[in-house]
C-alpha cells in the first residue's frame, strides 16, 4: 500500500511593520500544508507551504510558497518560513511558534516573526491562531491521502548510500508554451571524496525568447536524507511537486508524469553503478503548471512541456554534451555523449547514449547499443562544439542525424565542482534549436521522419 500524506489548511491573522515606516499594518496568511506521513513525536517533521498572503492595501499574493518544520521535542515547537510578493519585492516571512509550560494554549497560537528581503532584515510583526473562528475550520481540514505512488515518484528518492567520491542530480527543464520561455531547475548532492561533509547546491534558470538569461543559486548547505527526493534551504523536489525560492527567484510547480521511465543509460547501470556515472528520465516526458516569479516579470505555466531527470555517479566527465528535445506526439529523443575522466576511457571519442521514444517504443533497443555497438562497430558518432554540435548513427534499419545550434544569447555558463576537487563549465540553453532526421533503409535510405525545433530544445555542452 502507497503511504500517506498530512494535509490541512491554516489562517493566521495579526499585525506588520515595515523597517522605513512608523505605523503597522494588519496581514493574514491562508495557508495549504502538505507532509509526508503522519506527524510523530520522536522525529522532525517537515511539509510543503502554499496559500495567500495579504497585506492591507499593500499586497495580496495568492501564490505565497513555503515551508513548514514541526520539532516535537524542542521548544521552538513549529517554524514558519513563507516567501510572497509585495510591490514588486520578494520578501520572506521567518518564524517560530514555541512552547511555554506555564501558558501552552497562548504559546502555540502566536507566532512572532521577521521579514526578509533578500536577506537582510525589513519588518516584523506577530500573527496568531484565531480560536473562535478558526479552530472548527483548522481541524476539519485535515486530510491523509495516499501519497504518490506513480514510477516516476519511486525515482526520486537520494541513490546516495554514504560512499565518499559521489554525486547525484535531481534536475528539471521545460518550455512555456506562452512565452516560448525555457526553464531549467538544478538540485545537487555533493559527497566530497576526501571524506568531508555531503553537501547541496543547485540554480535556477530562466531562458526567455527575447531578453537576456536570468539565474539565480542556492546552497550549499549541509546535505540532510529525505526520503521523498531533494530538500535543501527551503527547496523541495517531491513526486508530483517543485518549490523553492533562491535570489530573487520564487516557484512552484506541479507535475504530471507522463509515460514510462526512459533510461538514456543501460537499465542495470541505475541499479548497480559501475559506470562512472548513470542518467535516466523517471517519466519519458511531464507537464509543468504554477508559476515562477523573478525580478524580469512572472510566469504562469499551465501544462508545459518538459521532463525530469536523474544523474548519479562519481562527478562530471571531461567533456559531454546534452539534449533533451519534445518532438511531439508523446515522441521524446535524449542524447548524452561524453568522454569519462576514467584513465583508459579518456583517450576514446565520445560515448553517444541516445534514446528515441517514439510511438510508445524505444530505439536503438538496447541503450547500449549507441554508445559500443557491436563490440566496438557501428558506434554512434559525436562531433562536439559550440555554437553547433553534432550525432549521427545507425542501429538495425534506421538511421539517425541531429545537429543542435547553442545561440549565444541564449547559453548560459555556470560553473561545477566535482567530489575530488576539480572544476567542469558547462554551456547549457534551454532555448536552443535542434534538426533530427530519421531514415530507414529500404533497399536505400528513405527518410521517415523529420522534426525541426526552434528554441524549444534543451541543450548543454561541458568540458573542462
Amino acid at each position: 500500500m502507497s503511504p500517506r500524506e498530512t494535509v490541512f489548511r491554516e489562517t493566521l491573522l495579526g499585525r506588520v511593520r515595515l523597517a522605513d515606516e512608523d505605523r503597522d499594518h494588519p496581514i493574514r496568511l491562508d495557508l495549504l500544508v502538505r507532509a509526508d506521513g503522519m506527524p510523530l513525536f520522536h522525529r522532525t517533521t517537515r511539509a510543503d507551504v502554499t496559500g495567500r498572503v495579504r497585506v492591507a492595501g499593500r499586497a495580496d499574493d495568492s501564490e505565497a510558497v513555503g515551508d513548514l518544520e514541526t520539532v516535537l521535542l524542542s521548544r521552538d515547537w513549529i517554524r514558519y518560513q513563507v516567501t510572497f510578493t509585495m510591490e514588486g519585492r520578494h520578501l520572506t516571512l521567518v518564524g517560530r511558534k514555541s512552547t511555554a509550560l506555564t501558558r501552552p494554549l497562548a504559546s502555540l497560537t502566536v507566532l512572532p516573526y521577521t521579514l526578509y528581503e533578500n536577506g537582510d532584515r525589513v519588518g516584523e510583526g506577530t500573527l496568531r491562531f484565531p480560536l473562535v473562528t478558526g479552530l472548527l475550520p483548522f481541524l476539519t481540514s485535515f486530510r491523509f491521502p495516499r501519497a504518490d505512488a506513480s514510477p516516476a515518484g519511486r525515482h526520486l528518492p537520494s541513490r546516495w548510500d554514504g560512499a565518499a567520491g559521489r554525486t547525484e542530480v535531481w534536475y528539471t527543464t521545460l518550455t512555456d508554451p506562452a512565452t516560448d520561455s525555457g526553464i531549467w531547475l538544478h538540485h545537487e548532492l555533493v559527497a566530497p571524496a576526501d571524506g568531508s561533509a555531503a553537501y547541496a547546491h543547485g540554480w535556477i534558470a530562466v531562458f526567455p525568447k527575447d531578453g537576456p538569461v536570468e539565474h539565480a543559486r542556492f546552497g550549499p548547505v549541509p546535505w540532510t536524507a529525505r526520503p521523498e527526493g531533494f530538500t535543501a534551504e527551503g527547496i523541495r523536489v517531491r513526486p508530483g511537486r517543485l518549490t523553492g525560492a533562491a535570489g530573487a527567484f520564487t516557484w512552484a510547480l506541479t507535475e504530471s508524469p507522463e509515460g514510462p521511465p526512459l533510461y538514456t543509460f543501460p537499465r542495470w547501470s541505475w541499479r548497480r553503478p559501475w559506470l562512472p556515472a548513470s542518467h535516466m528520465l523517471p517519466a519519458t516526458r511531464s507537464r509543468y503548471s504554477g508559476t515562477i516569479r523573478y525580478d524580469a516579470g512572472e510566469l504562469r505555466l499551465d501544462r508545459a512541456p518538459g521532463a525530469e531527470a536523474r544523474i548519479y555517479g562519481h562527478g562530471n566527465a571531461r567533456r559531454w554534451a546534452w539534449l533533451h528535445a519534445d518532438l511531439g506526439g508523446g515522441d521524446v529523443l535524449e542524447i548524452v555523449a561524453a568522454v569519462s575522466m576514467r584513465r583508459g576511457l579518456d583517450r576514446l571519442p565520445p560515448l553517444v547514449f541516445l534514446r528515441l521514444h517514439r510511438n510508445g517504443r524505444n530505439w536503438p533497443r538496447r541503450a547500449e547499443r549507441s554508445a559500443v555497438g557491436w563490440a566496438g562497430v557501428g558506434r554512434f558518432r559525436a562531433e562536439l562544439g559550440l555554437p553547433e554540435w553534432r550525432v549521427e548513427g545507425r542501429a538495425g534499419l534506421r538511421r539517425i542525424k541531429v545537429t543542435v545550434t547553442q545561440p549565444p544569447e541564449r547559453t548560459l555558463t555556470l560553473g561545477y565542482t566535482d567530489p575530488d576537487g576539480s572544476a567542469a563549465v558547462c554551456r547549457n540553453s534551454e532555448g536552443a534549436d535542434a534538426v533530427v532526421s530519421l531514415e530507414r533503409w529500404w533497399g536505400t535510405w528513405r527518410q521517415e521522419a523529420v522534426w525541426r525545433l526552434s528554441g524549444t530544445a534543451h541543450a548543454e555542452v561541458g568540458d573542462r
